[in-house]
């Protein structure tokens, strides 16, 4: 189990980051097309996670901007928005800020916050996703993360992005 803060207050997480180095493990995530997609269907891409607890906070919505700016400069590799919040609401947002260099990726109803060590335990925002970059290359091995040790603050994008350099 990892820590994170929120309001001051440690927080845990059900488990930890997978190591770099490591293989992806196995996910499930949910598009903004309703359709699930896996380890299988980012084969061949450079990803990153750009993950946390929801859209509608302005940390969040801070790092998919950010993560959409940086998105345009990088050469094979997908950068991945994954919340806890619904398909819609991710689209939503995106549309409504003319973000089209991330994709979104629900957890709503996959496991993604188990599998990847993420999922809050406790707080105010249990059951959500803790702030995270997870970076893999196009076989699905970890280059990269980072547990972000308050969520409210914003992850570290250069470290993300240098990792697939």
């Amino acid at each position: 189990m990892a820590q994170t803060s929120f309001g001051g207050n440690p927080v845990n997480t059900n488990g930890d980051l997978p190591a770099p180095g490591a293989s992806l493990p196995s996910f499930s995530l949910t598009g903004g097309n309703l359709q699930d997609f896996g380890n299988a269907d980012i084969t061949g891409k450079r990803v990153i996670f750009n993950i946390f607890p929801s859209v509608d906070t302005p940390v969040c919505a801070t790092s998919v901007r950010k993560f959409n700016e940086l998105a345009s400069s990088l050469q094979n590799a997908v950068v991945y928005c994954v919340s806890a919040d619904l398909p819609f609401a991710q689209g939503r947002f995106c549309g409504a800020e003319g973000l089209a260099n991330v994709q979104t990726a629900s957890s709503f109803r996959g496991g993604f916050g188990e599998a990847f060590g993420v999922q809050l335990n406790e707080g105010a925002f249990k059951g959500l996703l803790a702030r995270a970059v997870v970076v893999a290359d196009e076989t699905g091995r970890v280059l990269h993360t980072e547990l972000v040790d308050n969520i409210g603050s914003e992850p570290n994008y250069d470290a993300a992005v240098d990792a697939l350099r």
